[in-house]
């Protein structure tokens, strides 16, 4: 697909310092990496910190990746929604559309050093974090090729190569983790810092305020990220928190509110929040976000809100739309490519489904692997016993 080129009416912070007098700028926008600057929709508010400033650096390059990577994104959980009603998907299933511009914000401002660790709403940030199509489709179908052989689900992905730590299934129990892993980082001296993703749902929980103390004391570089959606389950954050200010729980923490439906918000945040981690220790993150699913695929999502704020939502606040204004109004790409990039994507996604439909599924014996480390002492019974035959039903 041919990719726009900048035209001559395009704004002039896009125009090289110096042109041709009446000649047409004619620049490859997939690898123009020009400085756009470009101011986020709403301010940053802060707690015990600066604010960091809204106007944000950015590229042609950067934003189309954003739309393509979102774009990505919101058509594998659609395709993971299919799956789910059709039964290839069994047990929880929790979708992230709508929230997608905090997996490809962050990506922005860190590297593959930098650790990320979150809850069960976890196949987004696999992407984000390189993972492949097919791999999560397999894992998400119990395929023995999946990212977690199959073993996981979906609320287990995991990519220890790109430092992800994997989905996790109790509510907030990945925080002490996070600050585990930042631990580690300080002592190792790797001048990383580790990513502690959790909904404003878990903001509750005494873990979080057990694991920031200590992570404050010992000046970890953790940074803890509230995706706040607004519910935490069918819960408005109104009727389960006296203080739904989340970016302030941590009192003696600094602390920062953005607008999570904003990707290059959630770049200037992250990149901000490292900078502060690395150099003073802990910090959270409040993303206001939103979901479009139900909390999870059991359920319906329109029990507990209207139908009308959900629609409102997507209209106003819809991270892919956003950039996808950006695009056309800065001449980066038009309508059509645009259009086009959606349809390759939506042949990428099927693709990648019907490949992982057909990878096998684990063999009966992988039920008693990788319980424990190999040869640490302990004795993991059935693995090695030839006289144990499993039955599945």
């Amino acid at each position: 697909m041919a990719l726009s080129r900048l035209s001559s009416r395009s704004n002039t912070f896009l125009k090289p310092a110096i042109t041709a007098l009446h000649s047409p700028i004619r620049r490859h926008v997939s690898t123009d990496t020009s400085p756009i600057t470009i101011e986020t929709a709403v301010p940053f508010t802060s707690h015990l910190c600066e604010s960091p400033s809204r106007s944000v650096e950015t590229s042609s390059e950067e934003i189309l990746a954003f739309f393509r990577d979102m774009a990505r994104m919101r058509r594998m959980e659609i395709a993971a929604d299919s799956l789910y009603k059709a039964k290839l998907i069994r047990g929880f299933c929790h979708l992230y559309d709508g929230q997608e511009a905090l997996a490809v914000g962050m990506e922005a401002a860190i590297t593959k050093k930098d650790a990320i660790i979150t809850s069960y709403r976890d196949h987004c940030t696999f992407i984000g974090r390189g993972g492949k199509l097919v791999d999560a489709f397999s894992e998400l179908m119990g395929r023995k090729t999946g990212c977690s052989h199959g073993k996981g689900g979906s609320m287990h992905f995991y990519k220890k190569d790109a430092s992800f730590y994997g989905g996790h299934g109790i509510v907030g129990a990945q925080i002490p983790l996070g600050c585990g892993l930042a631990f580690a980082q300080k002592y190792n001296k790797d001048e990383a810092v580790t990513f502690t993703m959790y909904g404003d749902g878990a903001a509750n929980q005494g873990q979080l305020f057990e694991a920031l103390n200590i992570a404050a004391l010992w000046d970890l570089p953790a940074i803890l990220v509230c995706e706040n959606n607004h519910y935490g389950m069918g819960t408005a954050t109104w009727r389960s928190a006296k203080s739904p200010a989340y970016f302030k729980r941590g009192d003696y923490v600094p602390g920062l509110k953005v607008d999570g439906m904003d990707a290059l918000a959630v770049k200037q945040a992250c990149k901000f929040a490292k900078e502060h981690a690395l150099k003073n220790g802990p910090i959270i993150l409040e993303m206001d976000t939103y979901r479009y699913h139900g909390h999870s695929m059991s359920d319906p999502g329109s029990t507990y809100r209207t139908r009308d704020e959900i629609s409102g939502v997507r209209q106003v606040r819809d991270p892919i739309e956003r950039v996808r204004k950006l695009l056309l109004s800065h001449d980066i790409a038009t309508e059509k490519e645009l259009k086009d990039m959606e349809k390759e994507i939506r042949k990428e996604v099927d693709d990648a489904v019907a490949q992982a439909k057909e990878s096998p599924v684990p063999d009966s014996s992988e039920l008693f692997t990788n319980m424990y480390v190999k040869d640490c002492g302990v004795e993991s019974f059935g693995a090695d016993r030839k006289d144990l035959k499993v039955t599945l039903p």
